[in-house]
């Protein structure tokens, strides 16, 4: 589609709205009027009727100091998408058995329009633990969760999520070396690797399968050494649980019994 077919369909009062809502998502405490019409770049007169509607709505709220701030609406309709909310559904029990086991907290993450989501996450039952708040976005390249995702799809699904990922705004390419350290993640049903965001935390992740045996979502525990912990497992059972985990939600997801590499 062209520029001009583009500028053709526009609809200027949905993009004013929508805007808005990208705006406040990306601030804390909100914004008021003036500085929401500043950093859009409109006259205030161009959205007032339009930000009025969206507190109506529900989608943002007054606060105190006329600013306005976006409410967990959105966020309340992203958990009503049925996929998302039925894997959660499967995932809520293995991931707190896990957690008990491992000592661990534990994620799940899945591929949505460029950006690796996590949709789920279970704190760890002691003490210590590194979690990620739901909704965070994680890269594809430098990251287990971005690893098993990639390596459990086709040359040509891979492609289109890297496509998707840099049209998102996020950086990474794909090179001979990862190419084959997705072949190594597939041939050992999993990804083990030192996080690059947090030191001295070990990322160890593997597939939840579908039927058709792509990913459909990776889980990860961020795996950290727990000293004068007596009964907490080490990194290789840790290994184990976690495809252990993984099998058991592939199989829910309608995968078969066969689903999922053993560790070893």
């Amino acid at each position: 589609m062209s520029d001009d077919d583009n500028d053709r369909y526009r609809a200027p009062a949905l993009d004013k709205g929508l805007d808005i809502l990208e705006l406040l998502a990306g601030v804390d405490g909100g914004l008021t009027q003036a500085e929401i019409a500043k950093q859009i770049g409109r006259s205030p007169n161009e959205f007032y009727r339009m930000l009025d509607r969206l507190v109506k709505r529900g989608y943002v709220a007054r606060l105190e100091g006329d600013r306005f701030a976006l409410t967990l609406k959105l966020f309340g309709l992203a958990q009503l998408h049925a996929p998302v909310r039925r894997l959660v559904s499967f995932a809520v029990l293995p991931m707190r058995d896990l957690a008990e086991e491992a000592r661990q907290a534990n994620q799940l993450v899945v591929f949505d329009r460029g950006h690796a989501v996590v949709i789920a996450q279970q704190e760890a039952p002691g003490y210590w633990g590194i979690s990620i708040r739901v909704g965070s976005r994680v890269s594809l390249f430098d990251t287990g969760s971005g690893h098993i995702l990639l390596a459990f799809r086709s040359p040509e699904e891979r492609e289109r999520m890297i496509e998707e990922h840099a049209g998102a705004g996020e950086s990474g390419r794909l090179t001979p070396e990862l190419l084959a350290r997705f072949e190594q993640i597939r041939g050992r049903g999993y990804e083990m690797m030192p996080s690059a965001q947090t030191a001295g935390v070990i990322n160890l992740s593997a597939p939840v399968l579908g039927s058709d045996g792509r990913a459909i979502a990776a889980l990860t525990v961020p795996y950290i050494t727990l000293i004068n912990t007596p009964g907490v497992p080490d990194i290789s059972s840790t290994i184990h649980l976690v495809v252990e985990t993984t099998r058991r939600l592939s199989e829910l997801a309608g995968a078969g019994a066969g689903a999922g590499v053993k560790a070893g």
